[in-house]
Protein backbone atom coordinates (compact mmCIF):
# COMPACT_ATOMS: atom_id res chain seq x y z
CA UNK A 1 0.00 0.00 0.00
CA UNK A 2 2.89 2.35 -0.78
CA UNK A 3 1.31 4.25 -3.68
CA UNK A 4 -0.03 7.80 -3.45
CA UNK A 5 -3.34 7.07 -5.20
CA UNK A 6 -3.06 9.87 -7.76
CA UNK A 7 -6.25 8.79 -9.59
CA UNK A 8 -8.26 9.39 -6.42
CA UNK A 9 -7.13 12.96 -5.88
CA UNK A 10 -8.09 15.26 -4.22
CA UNK A 11 -9.17 12.70 -1.61
CA UNK A 12 -5.71 11.13 -1.42
CA UNK A 13 -3.93 14.45 -0.91
CA UNK A 14 -4.65 14.14 2.81
CA UNK A 15 -5.55 10.45 3.25
CA UNK A 16 -3.62 7.48 1.80
CA UNK A 17 -5.80 5.61 -0.70
CA UNK A 18 -5.98 2.37 1.35
CA UNK A 19 -7.46 4.38 4.22
CA UNK A 20 -10.26 5.95 2.16
CA UNK A 21 -13.51 4.61 3.69
CA UNK A 22 -15.85 2.39 1.73
CA UNK A 23 -19.18 1.68 3.47
CA UNK A 24 -17.69 3.20 6.60
CA UNK A 25 -14.49 1.14 6.81
CA UNK A 26 -11.07 1.97 5.31
CA UNK A 27 -10.33 -0.07 2.19
CA UNK A 28 -7.31 -1.88 3.64
CA UNK A 29 -9.15 -2.67 6.90
CA UNK A 30 -11.99 -4.18 4.93
CA UNK A 31 -9.61 -6.14 2.67
CA UNK A 32 -7.55 -7.63 5.50
CA UNK A 33 -10.62 -8.47 7.59
CA UNK A 34 -12.41 -10.04 4.61
CA UNK A 35 -9.40 -12.18 3.70
CA UNK A 36 -9.05 -13.34 7.30
CA UNK A 37 -12.76 -14.20 7.43
CA UNK A 38 -13.03 -16.08 4.16
CA UNK A 39 -9.73 -17.98 4.50
CA UNK A 40 -10.93 -19.17 7.89
CA UNK A 41 -7.44 -19.85 9.26
CA UNK A 42 -5.49 -18.24 12.09
CA UNK A 43 -3.53 -15.22 10.87
CA UNK A 44 -0.11 -15.10 12.56
CA UNK A 45 1.24 -11.93 11.01
CA UNK A 46 0.15 -9.08 8.75
CA UNK A 47 2.95 -7.21 6.99
CA UNK A 48 2.14 -3.81 5.50
CA UNK A 49 4.40 -2.22 2.88
CA UNK A 50 3.97 1.55 3.15
CA UNK A 51 5.44 4.58 1.43
CA UNK A 52 7.51 7.27 3.14
CA UNK A 53 6.79 8.46 6.66
CA UNK A 54 5.83 11.94 5.48
CA UNK A 55 2.60 10.52 4.02
CA UNK A 56 2.23 7.21 5.85
CA UNK A 57 3.00 8.56 9.32
CA UNK A 58 2.55 7.43 12.90
CA UNK A 59 -1.24 7.73 12.80
CA UNK A 60 -1.40 5.36 9.82
CA UNK A 61 0.94 2.90 11.51
CA UNK A 62 -1.19 2.95 14.67
CA UNK A 63 -4.36 2.24 12.67
CA UNK A 64 -2.68 -0.77 11.06
CA UNK A 65 -1.39 -2.04 14.41
CA UNK A 66 -4.92 -1.81 15.79
CA UNK A 67 -6.21 -3.71 12.74
CA UNK A 68 -3.68 -6.50 13.32
CA UNK A 69 -4.52 -6.62 17.02
CA UNK A 70 -8.20 -7.11 16.16
CA UNK A 71 -7.16 -10.32 14.36
CA UNK A 72 -4.79 -11.45 17.10
CA UNK A 73 -1.90 -11.07 14.65
CA UNK A 74 1.59 -9.62 14.83
CA UNK A 75 1.95 -6.49 12.68
CA UNK A 76 5.13 -5.70 10.75
CA UNK A 77 5.64 -2.37 9.00
CA UNK A 78 7.97 -1.99 6.02
CA UNK A 79 8.71 0.98 3.75
CA UNK A 80 9.07 1.18 -0.03
CA UNK A 81 10.73 4.57 -0.48
CA UNK A 82 10.93 4.43 -4.29
CA UNK A 83 8.17 3.28 -6.68
CA UNK A 84 10.16 0.39 -8.16
CA UNK A 85 7.33 -2.06 -8.78
CA UNK A 86 5.36 -4.83 -7.11
CA UNK A 87 8.28 -7.26 -6.93
CA UNK A 88 10.44 -4.65 -5.22
CA UNK A 89 7.63 -3.74 -2.81
CA UNK A 90 7.21 -7.37 -1.75
CA UNK A 91 10.94 -7.72 -1.21
CA UNK A 92 10.87 -4.73 1.13
CA UNK A 93 9.09 -7.16 3.47
CA UNK A 94 11.55 -10.01 2.89
CA UNK A 95 12.05 -10.58 6.63
CA UNK A 96 8.40 -11.69 6.80
CA UNK A 97 8.47 -13.89 3.68
CA UNK A 98 8.45 -17.36 5.22
CA UNK A 99 5.83 -20.11 5.26
CA UNK A 100 2.28 -19.92 3.86
CA UNK A 101 1.20 -16.42 2.92
CA UNK A 102 -1.35 -14.36 1.02
CA UNK A 103 -0.13 -11.28 -0.85
CA UNK A 104 -2.75 -8.68 -1.77
CA UNK A 105 -2.83 -5.22 -3.31
CA UNK A 106 -4.55 -2.77 -0.99
CA UNK A 107 -6.92 -1.10 -3.47
CA UNK A 108 -9.02 -4.16 -4.32
CA UNK A 109 -12.02 -5.64 -2.51
CA UNK A 110 -13.47 -9.07 -3.19
CA UNK A 111 -16.28 -11.46 -2.45
CA UNK A 112 -14.95 -15.01 -2.69
CA UNK A 113 -14.40 -18.38 -1.11
CA UNK A 114 -10.63 -18.53 -0.73
CA UNK A 115 -10.28 -22.29 -0.32
CA UNK A 116 -6.60 -23.17 -0.50
CA UNK A 117 -5.84 -26.06 -2.88
CA UNK A 118 -3.51 -28.46 -0.99
CA UNK A 119 -2.11 -29.75 -4.30
CA UNK A 120 -0.98 -26.31 -5.46
CA UNK A 121 2.27 -24.56 -4.67
CA UNK A 122 0.46 -21.27 -5.27
CA UNK A 123 -2.95 -19.87 -6.16
CA UNK A 124 -3.68 -16.76 -8.21
CA UNK A 125 -7.20 -15.43 -7.83
CA UNK A 126 -8.90 -14.38 -11.04
CA UNK A 127 -12.20 -12.99 -12.31
CA UNK A 128 -13.86 -13.55 -15.67
CA UNK A 129 -13.95 -10.26 -17.58
CA UNK A 130 -15.59 -9.06 -20.78
CA UNK A 131 -12.49 -7.28 -22.14
CA UNK A 132 -9.46 -9.45 -21.33
CA UNK A 133 -7.26 -7.34 -23.60
CA UNK A 134 -7.39 -4.62 -20.92
CA UNK A 135 -6.01 -6.85 -18.14
CA UNK A 136 -3.27 -9.24 -17.21
CA UNK A 137 -4.69 -12.74 -17.73
CA UNK A 138 -3.67 -16.34 -17.03
CA UNK A 139 -3.17 -19.11 -19.57
CA UNK A 140 -4.17 -22.62 -18.44
CA UNK A 141 -3.17 -26.12 -19.53
CA UNK A 142 -5.51 -29.11 -19.79
CA UNK A 143 -5.06 -29.79 -16.05
CA UNK A 144 -6.33 -26.26 -15.32
CA UNK A 145 -2.91 -25.23 -14.07
CA UNK A 146 -1.54 -21.77 -14.82
CA UNK A 147 1.31 -22.02 -17.30
CA UNK A 148 1.68 -18.40 -18.36
CA UNK A 149 0.86 -14.83 -17.34
CA UNK A 150 0.06 -12.53 -20.25
CA UNK A 151 -0.26 -8.76 -19.83
CA UNK A 152 -2.99 -7.13 -21.97
CA UNK A 153 -3.02 -9.80 -24.71
CA UNK A 154 -3.66 -8.58 -28.24
CA UNK A 155 -4.99 -12.03 -29.18
CA UNK A 156 -7.34 -14.07 -26.99
CA UNK A 157 -5.54 -16.12 -24.32
CA UNK A 158 -8.28 -16.41 -21.70
CA UNK A 159 -10.91 -14.25 -20.03
CA UNK A 160 -9.53 -14.84 -16.52
CA UNK A 161 -8.01 -11.58 -15.27
CA UNK A 162 -5.52 -11.47 -12.40
CA UNK A 163 -7.02 -9.39 -9.58
CA UNK A 164 -3.95 -8.94 -7.37
CA UNK A 165 -4.42 -11.56 -4.64
CA UNK A 166 -2.02 -14.51 -4.42
CA UNK A 167 -1.46 -17.49 -2.10
CA UNK A 168 1.91 -19.20 -1.71
CA UNK A 169 2.30 -22.47 0.18
CA UNK A 170 5.83 -21.31 1.03
CA UNK A 171 6.37 -17.67 0.15
CA UNK A 172 10.12 -18.08 0.71
CA UNK A 173 10.24 -19.70 -2.75
CA UNK A 174 8.87 -16.48 -4.26
CA UNK A 175 11.35 -14.48 -2.19
CA UNK A 176 14.27 -16.43 -3.61
CA UNK A 177 13.08 -15.93 -7.19
CA UNK A 178 12.41 -12.22 -6.66
CA UNK A 179 15.90 -11.86 -5.19
CA UNK A 180 17.21 -13.27 -8.47
CA UNK A 181 15.07 -10.73 -10.36
CA UNK A 182 16.55 -7.87 -8.30
CA UNK A 183 20.12 -9.16 -8.46
CA UNK A 184 19.95 -9.53 -12.23
CA UNK A 185 18.09 -6.27 -12.82
CA UNK A 186 15.16 -7.93 -14.60
CA UNK A 187 12.67 -5.12 -15.19
CA UNK A 188 9.42 -4.67 -17.09
CA UNK A 189 8.08 -1.19 -17.66
CA UNK A 190 11.06 0.12 -15.73
CA UNK A 191 10.03 -1.77 -12.57
CA UNK A 192 10.63 -5.07 -10.79
CA UNK A 193 7.42 -7.09 -11.09
CA UNK A 194 5.96 -9.95 -9.05
CA UNK A 195 5.15 -11.69 -12.35
CA UNK A 196 8.84 -12.22 -13.10
CA UNK A 197 9.27 -14.05 -9.80
CA UNK A 198 6.15 -16.12 -10.49
CA UNK A 199 7.36 -17.02 -13.98
CA UNK A 200 10.65 -18.28 -12.52
CA UNK A 201 8.69 -20.43 -10.06
CA UNK A 202 6.76 -21.94 -12.97
CA UNK A 203 10.01 -22.64 -14.83
CA UNK A 204 11.23 -24.85 -11.96
CA UNK A 205 7.95 -26.78 -11.89
CA UNK A 206 5.92 -25.11 -9.17
CA UNK A 207 2.20 -25.73 -9.64
CA UNK A 208 -0.06 -22.67 -9.85
CA UNK A 209 -3.85 -23.00 -9.72
CA UNK A 210 -6.61 -20.43 -10.10
CA UNK A 211 -9.11 -19.32 -7.51
CA UNK A 212 -12.13 -17.52 -8.90
CA UNK A 213 -13.80 -14.67 -7.03
CA UNK A 214 -17.50 -13.87 -7.14
CA UNK A 215 -16.92 -10.12 -7.12
CA UNK A 216 -13.89 -7.97 -7.82
CA UNK A 217 -14.37 -4.38 -6.71
CA UNK A 218 -11.85 -1.70 -7.61
CA UNK A 219 -11.14 1.50 -5.69
CA UNK A 220 -8.84 3.14 -8.21
CA UNK A 221 -10.76 6.34 -9.02
CA UNK A 222 -13.84 8.19 -7.69
CA UNK A 223 -16.32 6.62 -10.13
CA UNK A 224 -15.39 3.00 -9.43
CA UNK A 225 -14.97 3.66 -5.70
CA UNK A 226 -18.57 4.90 -5.57
CA UNK A 227 -19.65 1.76 -7.45
CA UNK A 228 -17.70 -0.37 -4.97
CA UNK A 229 -19.31 1.46 -2.05
CA UNK A 230 -22.71 0.59 -3.52
CA UNK A 231 -21.83 -3.08 -3.99
CA UNK A 232 -20.35 -3.44 -0.50
CA UNK A 233 -23.49 -1.94 1.04
CA UNK A 234 -25.60 -4.41 -0.94
CA UNK A 235 -23.40 -7.30 0.21
CA UNK A 236 -23.58 -6.16 3.83
CA UNK A 237 -27.37 -5.90 3.61
CA UNK A 238 -27.64 -9.43 2.20
CA UNK A 239 -25.65 -10.68 5.18
CA UNK A 240 -28.14 -8.99 7.52
CA UNK A 241 -25.70 -6.39 8.80
CA UNK A 242 -27.10 -3.07 10.01
CA UNK A 243 -24.71 -0.22 9.21
CA UNK A 244 -26.83 2.66 10.53
CA UNK A 245 -25.75 3.82 13.99
CA UNK A 246 -28.55 3.68 16.53
CA UNK A 247 -27.74 7.19 17.75
CA UNK A 248 -28.43 8.99 14.47
CA UNK A 249 -30.51 12.13 15.13
CA UNK A 250 -33.43 12.40 12.71
CA UNK A 251 -35.87 15.30 12.31
CA UNK A 252 -38.27 14.87 9.40
CA UNK A 253 -35.69 12.61 7.74
CA UNK A 254 -35.82 9.34 5.83
CA UNK A 255 -33.07 6.74 5.43
CA UNK A 256 -33.42 4.45 2.42
CA UNK A 257 -31.20 1.44 3.01
CA UNK A 258 -28.72 0.02 2.34
CA UNK A 259 -26.64 2.81 3.83
CA UNK A 260 -23.75 3.32 6.20
CA UNK A 261 -24.33 6.13 8.71
CA UNK A 262 -21.75 6.71 11.43
CA UNK A 263 -21.88 8.03 14.96
CA UNK A 264 -23.05 11.55 15.78
CA UNK A 265 -24.75 12.13 12.41
CA UNK A 266 -27.64 14.63 12.32
CA UNK A 267 -30.31 14.50 9.60
CA UNK A 268 -32.91 17.27 9.25
CA UNK A 269 -35.42 17.55 6.40
CA UNK A 270 -33.34 15.05 4.51
CA UNK A 271 -33.56 11.89 2.43
CA UNK A 272 -30.43 9.75 2.60
CA UNK A 273 -29.92 6.66 0.45
CA UNK A 274 -29.88 4.27 -1.04
CA UNK A 275 -26.15 3.49 -1.25
CA UNK A 276 -25.03 6.47 0.83
CA UNK A 277 -22.10 6.29 3.28
CA UNK A 278 -21.84 9.10 5.84
CA UNK A 279 -18.90 9.27 8.25
CA UNK A 280 -19.07 10.30 11.90
CA UNK A 281 -20.46 13.70 12.92
CA UNK A 282 -21.85 14.71 9.54
CA UNK A 283 -24.77 17.17 9.42
CA UNK A 284 -27.27 16.90 6.55
CA UNK A 285 -30.06 19.46 6.22
CA UNK A 286 -32.67 20.12 3.51
CA UNK A 287 -30.88 17.69 1.19
CA UNK A 288 -31.29 14.49 -0.80
CA UNK A 289 -28.23 12.24 -0.97
CA UNK A 290 -27.73 8.90 -2.71
CA UNK A 291 -24.93 6.81 -4.22
CA UNK A 292 -22.15 8.72 -2.53
CA UNK A 293 -19.37 8.61 0.06
CA UNK A 294 -19.05 11.42 2.60
CA UNK A 295 -16.20 11.26 5.10
CA UNK A 296 -16.40 12.60 8.66
CA UNK A 297 -17.37 16.01 10.12
CA UNK A 298 -18.87 17.38 6.90
CA UNK A 299 -21.94 19.62 6.62
CA UNK A 300 -24.27 19.54 3.62
CA UNK A 301 -27.24 21.91 3.27
CA UNK A 302 -29.72 22.55 0.47
CA UNK A 303 -28.17 20.00 -1.87
CA UNK A 304 -29.28 17.15 -4.11
CA UNK A 305 -26.18 15.02 -4.62
CA UNK A 306 -25.50 11.60 -6.10
CA UNK A 307 -22.57 9.76 -7.69
CA UNK A 308 -20.12 11.78 -5.60
CA UNK A 309 -17.23 11.56 -3.13
CA UNK A 310 -16.89 14.24 -0.47
CA UNK A 311 -14.05 14.50 2.03
CA UNK A 312 -13.86 15.36 5.73
CA UNK A 313 -14.50 18.75 7.36
CA UNK A 314 -16.10 20.05 4.17
CA UNK A 315 -19.06 22.42 3.92
CA UNK A 316 -21.44 22.35 0.94
CA UNK A 317 -24.42 24.64 0.51
CA UNK A 318 -26.37 25.30 -2.67
CA UNK A 319 -27.47 23.53 -5.83
CA UNK A 320 -27.25 19.97 -7.18
CA UNK A 321 -23.94 18.87 -8.67
CA UNK A 322 -21.93 15.72 -9.39
CA UNK A 323 -18.83 16.20 -7.26
CA UNK A 324 -15.42 14.96 -6.14
CA UNK A 325 -14.62 17.27 -3.23
CA UNK A 326 -11.51 16.93 -1.06
CA UNK A 327 -10.96 17.53 2.65
CA UNK A 328 -11.47 21.00 4.16
CA UNK A 329 -13.27 22.31 1.08
CA UNK A 330 -16.08 24.85 1.18
CA UNK A 331 -18.63 25.33 -1.61
CA UNK A 332 -21.31 28.02 -1.42
CA UNK A 333 -23.80 28.59 -4.23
Amino acid sequence: MAGRGSRLRPHTLTVPKPLIPVAGKPIVHRLVSDIAEIVGEKIDEVAFILGDEAFFGADVVQQLKDLGASLGAKVSIYRQLEPLGTGHAIMCAKDSLEGPAIIAYADTLIEADLKLDPNADAVIWVKKVDRPEAYGVVKLNTQHEIVELVEKPKEFVSDLAVIGIYYFKDVAVLKNELQYVLDNDIVNGGEYQINDGIKRMMQVGKVFKTGEVDQWMDCGNPKVTIETNRQVLINESRKGRNNVDAGVEKENAVIIEPCYIGKGVKLKNAVVGPYASLGDNCVIEDSVLSDLIVQHDTTIKNKVIKNSMIGSNASLTGLARELSVGDYSEINE
